[in-house]
C-alpha cells in the first residue's frame, strides 16, 4: 500500500508540474490532481497496454516515438473524464506527456520496483 501511495503522489506531482509549465493544461484543486493521477494510473494499467499492442506496427516504424502519442492520448482520456482537468489541444497534451514522463522517470531513480524509496550507500575500503 505505501508503494501505491508513493507512485500516486509522484504522478500527482508530475501532473502538477505539467500544469504549471505547459500552457493549455489546467487542473483546479488538489483533489482533482489526486483524482487525475489515480485515473491516469488506471488508464496506463488497463488501456495503454492494449493500445501499445494494437499500434505496434506504427510504433516500430516510428522507432518508438508513437508511444509518446499514446501517453498524450491517456492524458486526453483522463481530461475527458474529469470535469476540472482540461487540456486545450493535441500539442499541449504531447508536451504534458513529455513532462509527466520525465518527472516520473526522475522519481523512479529513488523509488524501487516495490514502490519503496531506496537509498544506496557506498562504503570505501
Amino acid at each position: 500500500m505505501p508503494g501505491f501511495l508513493i507512485r500516486l503522489f509522484v504522478t500527482a506531482l508530475a501532473l502538477g508540474i505539467a500544469s504549471a509549465i505547459v500552457p493549455g493544461i489546467q487542473i483546479s484543486g488538489f483533489w482533482t490532481l489526486l483524482g487525475a493521477a489515480f485515473l491516469l494510473g488506471l488508464a496506463n494499467a488497463i488501456i495503454r497496454p492494449i493500445l501499445v499492442i494494437l499500434t505496434l506496427p506504427i510504433t516500430l516504424l516510428t522507432l518508438g516515438l508513437f508511444l509518446w502519442v499514446i501517453n498524450a492520448a491517456m492524458l486526453g482520456l483522463v481530461a475527458a473524464v474529469m470535469e476540472d482537468f482540461t487540456i486545450s489541444g493535441f500539442f499541449p497534451a504531447m508536451l504534458a506527456a513529455l513532462v509527466v514522463s520525465l518527472v516520473s522517470w526522475m522519481a523512479s531513480w529513488y523509488v524501487g520496483p516495490a514502490g519503496r524509496i531506496e537509498v544506496y550507500t557506498a562504503q570505501g575500503r
